[in-house]
């Protein structure tokens, strides 16, 4: 397997209403490989994110695409972090309601 296709792969993933990742939003960190595991944490601006499963699915999907299997960790983000996603969210805004309710 190509590590940097794989890294290229997820650092691609776009949040659904935010036109910019989900690593330069802070939202995934701590990625590491062992064998045919990705091993990530996704990182949440607050609890009950109504998209949570299809941001999961959408990080998921194409590492079994690519005969990879995904192990997560989640946690909530400080408050530095969320105030640097919301000038993100803010900036890189898609349009439409937010997506993570914000």
């Amino acid at each position: 397997m190509d590590f940097f296709k794989i890294v290229q792969t997820i650092e691609s993933i776009q949040h659904p209403a935010i036109a910019t990742s989900l690593v330069n939003l802070g939202m995934l960190e701590n990625i590491d490989f062992e064998g045919n595991t990705v091993k990530a944490t996704f990182v949440w601006p607050f609890e009950g994110i109504p998209i949570k499963e299809q941001i999961i699915n959408s990080v998921k999907t194409p590492l079994e695409n690519m005969g990879l299997k995904l192990e997560y960790n989640e946690r909530i983000m400080s408050e530095v972090e969320k105030q640097k996603f919301l000038e993100l969210e803010k900036k890189y805004w898609r349009g439409g309601n937010s997506g993570c309710g914000v």
